[in-house]
């Protein structure tokens, strides 16, 4: 049996492996790529995969932000006990 691409919608086309590569590039521009991730994870484009790989940055994105977050308020929490004195 073989795999015919061409049968398939157009909004369930399987992106190849440059694509996920080329959006990851586009999505890293600091503010284009926001805006392109958010246009295609709130539904901007018919493509099934683009939009679940968009919303999985854009998750990740999240999480990373708020663990950022986190380690940056408890490193401050540190430094200034450190610096009290006894």
């Amino acid at each position: 049996m073989q795999n015919n691409l061409s049968n398939i919608p157009q909004e369930y086309k399987p992106i190849s492996p440059w694509g996920y590569f080329g959006y990851q590039i586009l999505f890293m521009i600091p503010v284009i790529g926001f805006i392109f991730l958010l246009v295609f994870a709130l539904g901007g484009t018919s493509n099934v995969n683009l939009k679940n790989f968009a919303r999985s940055y854009f998750c990740i994105l999240v999480l990373v932000l708020v663990i950022a977050v986190v380690v940056a308020v408890l490193s401050g929490i540190y430094a200034s006990a450190a610096t009290r004195p006894y």
